[in-house]
């Protein structure tokens, strides 16, 4: 469950860059968000930010890895309280995502919100959220092939698909308990898929 990391070790300040700039990101969208509202809500200098992180584009980059290394944690946990039968893991992505969405997600997926924003496609944040989804997306598949699913990587498919579906349903439509729908939804696909 490797995630994508920062290559060095944070200092204090830019540690606190990136803890307030992630909160900024997050809450007011990555394009809203200048390096002189970070630098001030940090404490720092916007030089201390360039020196440390390179570019807004990079600070942007280690935003969206840190997210995504939290997820993978608190996603790990899970798993791992599960056991190692999959459909209990399949059913604890759900409870995973359900608790993340009550405390880390009130505005939708970081990944996703990030991927609308960033419109260039060459910019390195989109990367790092395709990478993110890829993951997940083969998380899903590896789970149904385990459960012994006759087609996994339909069942993989559907599975993240219930899975962004809840995210969406939860944000954007306000349907609290998305996560719950899609885990009683996803142990059905796998008992018409074969799974175990």
């Amino acid at each position: 469950m490797a995630a994508m990391t920062p290559t060095a070790p944070l200092t204090p300040a830019a540690r606190r860059v990136l803890e307030v700039a992630t909160e900024l990101f997050y809450t007011r969208g990555i394009n809203t968000v200048g390096m002189e509202l970070v630098a001030e809500r940090a404490g720092v200098t916007k030089k201390t930010i360039y020196d440390r992180f390179g570019s807004k584009q990079q600070l942007v980059v280690q935003y969206l890895r840190a997210r995504d290394a939290r997820w993978r944690e608190h996603l790990g946990g899970y798993l791992e309280r599960a056991g190692d039968a999959p459909r209990a893991r399949v059913a604890a992505t759900f409870d995973a995502l359900e608790r993340w969405m009550d405390e880390e997600n009130p505005r939708g997926c970081a990944m996703v919100n990030a991927y609308a924003e960033l419109s260039d496609p060459e910019h390195p944040g989109r990367a790092v959220a395709e990478e993110q989804k890829r993951w997940l997306h083969g998380l899903y598949a590896d789970l149904a092939e385990r459960a012994g699913a006759a087609d996994p990587a339909a069942l993989g498919d559907a599975l993240a698909m219930l899975h962004e579906g809840a995210v969406v349903a939860r944000n954007v439509t306000g349907v609290r308990d998305a996560a719950r729908t899609a885990r009683a939804a996803a142990d059905a696909l796998m008992t018409v898929h074969g799974a175990d």
